[in-house]
C-alpha cells in the first residue's frame, strides 16, 4: 500500500532528513518548497510557502499524513516569530482539514514549555495551542531538544568552537540531545503506524537519562572533533546577552546567538521529560551520542565546514 506523506520544511535540516528516511518503496512524498528544487525520486515538490493557500491545498489534498516541520528559529521580533510559527501552523492545519488528512504530526520544541523566556518559545507554545484547538481527526505534538547531525547549522556552532580551541557554553545547566536521523525515523513511524497515538505530546531524546551537563556536552563535542583538551567555559547570563547583541551587529540577520536565543539558552533545564517519551514499542532512539557526534564531525570535515 502506498502512503502519501505531505511535509513542510522539507528543504531544511530536519525536513531533508525526513525525505532521506522516506526514500523507500511504498512512500510517496509531497514537499513544500519556496524555490525550485532538483528532481528527487519519490518526492513531488509543491512550489509555495506557508502563506500560499493554493500551494498548501495542493500539498495536503488526500495525503495520509502531514508532517509540519517548517518554522522560524530566528526572527527579528515577536511579530516575525508569530507569522512563521503561529500563523504558518494555522495555515497548514486549515489546509490539512480541507484536504481530509487523517494524521497531523506537529514539530514543536522544548522551548514551548517555557513561553515566557523568549519570543521563540512563546511562538512555539502558540503553535501547539493552534494544533490542540483544531478539529483535526488525529494530531501528535513532538517536542525535540537540541537536534544535531549532518547539515545542521545550529549545534554546528559548538563543533566550530571546539575545532577553533575554545568552547563557550551557557551558564551551568543540563540539556538533552537527539540525532536528526532518529527524529526523522520517529516522524515516519508516527505517519505510518497503525495505532496512531492521537493527542499525545512527546518529548524525545537520545535515551540518556537526565540529559547532559553543559560542560559534559562541550567536552563530548571536543572529543568528536579530535580536540579533547579544549577548554569548555560557562559564560554568565549577562555576558551571553552582550555577545548576542554583538553577533547581531556583526552578522545581522545571519546571527546565530540572538538576544532572544540567549534568553532561552541561559535557562538551566532543557532536559526532555521521560514521562512524555514515546512508548518503546513505538519508537526508540538508536544513535549513541558518541557515535553520532563523531559521525557528524566527520561530515562537517568532508563538507569543508571544519578544518
Amino acid at each position: 500500500m502506498t502512503h502519501t506523506i505531505a511535509i513542510t520544511g522539507g528543504t531544511g535540516f530536519v525536513g531533508s532528513h525526513v525525505l532521506d528516511a522516506a526514500a523507500e518503496p511504498g512512500i510517496a512524498v509531497r514537499a513544500l518548497a519556496r524555490k525550485p528544487q532538483p528532481d528527487r525520486a519519490g518526492v513531488t515538490w509543491v512550489a509555495g510557502a506557508l502563506d500560499d493557500v493554493a500551494a498548501l491545498d495542493m500539498l495536503c489534498a488526500g495525503a495520509d499524513a502531514v508532517i509540519h516541520v517548517a518554522g522560524a528559529v530566528n526572527a527579528p521580533d515577536r511579530a516575525g516569530f508569530a507569522a512563521a510559527n503561529i500563523a504558518g501552523t494555522e495555515a497548514v492545519v486549515a489546509a490539512a482539514m480541507r484536504g481530509g488528512v487523517a494524521r497531523f504530526i506537529h514539530v514543536s520544541s522544548l522551548a514551548a514549555r517555557e513561553p515566557e523566556l523568549s519570543d521563540y518559545g512563546w511562538s512555539k507554545a502558540g503553535a501547539e495551542d493552534v494544533v490542540r484547538a483544531a478539529a483535526l481527526p488525529a494530531a501528535v505534538i513532538v517536542r525535540p531538544p537540541a537536534i544535531y547531525g549532518p547539515r545542521d547549522t545550529e549545534v554546528f556552532e559548538l563543533f566550530r568552537m571546539a575545532a577553533s580551541g575554545l568552547v563557550l557554553l551557557p551558564p551551568p545547566g543540563r540539556a538533552s540531545l537527539i540525532h536528526v536521523r532518529d527524529l526523522a525515523a520517529l516522524f515516519l513511524t508516527l505517519a505510518m503506524t497503525p495505532d496512531f497515538p492521537a493527542g499525545a505530546v512527546y518529548e524525545v531524546d537520545d535515551g540518556t537519562p537526565g540529559g547532559y551537563a553543559h560542560r559534559a556536552l562541550g567536552r563530548a563535542v571536543a572529543v568528536a572533533v579530535g580536540r579533547p583538551r579544549v577548554p569548555c567555559v560557562s559564560v554568565p547570563r549577562w555576558m551571553m546577552a552582550m555577545a548576542a547583541r554583538g553577533d547581531r551587529l556583526v552578522r545581522g540577520a545571519k546571527a546565530k546567538l540572538t538576544p532572544d536565543r540567549a534568553a532561552y539558552m541561559a535557562h538551566p533545564d532543557w532536559v526532555s521529560d521521560p514521562a512524555k517519551s514515546p512508548p518503546p514499542a513505538l519508537w526508540q532512539a538508536r544513535i549513541d551520542h558518541e557515535e553520532g557526534l563523531a559521525a557528524t564531525a566527520r561530515w562537517y570535515r568532508a563538507a569543508g565546514w571544519l578544518r
